[in-house]
């Protein structure tokens, strides 16, 4: 099985994870932030003690930044974004947030999102039932029309013990 010493060899692996963060971060908008003092942003006027929300979708969806923005293309991270991170050190990429307000579990979700992704496709052959196009229309807090897939183990269960 994978194991926590494996994830930084299985760069694909970890693309693969940031662009579904980024096309689907856990929680669209960030948490409610206040302007301490006035001030201009983007050439819109915010009063001291406003509460602002950053849509984080959006951000992430911005075609200037992000060619081909509702693509799932892993391989960004490993080419034109290569650098860029999740943990709060990239603004075009923030799905859990950045600053004091960053997720306080970022780390352990990071690492509990690779183990699972790369030990559910290292021990199960995963394929869909036909041929059609995936519909990934989306709605509300899911996706419009559910993914069918067939999962199979790849090995005898003995063996993953």
């Amino acid at each position: 099985l994978v194991d926590e010493s494996h994830i930084n060899n299985l760069v694909y692996l970890q693309a693969i994870a940031k662009e579904s963060l980024r096309l689907y971060p856990p929680g669209p908008l960030s948490v409610p932030h206040e302007s301490m003092e006035d001030c201009i942003v983007g050439g819109y006027n915010i009063p001291k003690g406003t509460r602002v929300l950053f849509n984080l979708w959006k951000i992430q969806q911005d075609p200037t930044v992000w060619p081909e923005p509702d693509l799932f293309k892993p391989e960004r991270f490993l080419t034109t974004h290569k650098g860029i991170d999740v943990k709060g050190n990239h603004f075009e990429l923030i799905p859990f947030g950045a600053g004091r307000r960053i997720c306080p579990e970022i780390s352990s979700t990071l690492v509990l999102l690779h183990l699972t992704l790369a030990n559910v496709l290292h021990a199960f052959e995963i394929t869909r039932p036909s041929d059609e196009p995936i519909d990934m229309t989306a709605s509300f807090g899911t996706k419009a029309t559910p993914l069918e897939v067939l999962i199979a183990p790849r090995l005898s269960p003995d063996l993953y013990y």
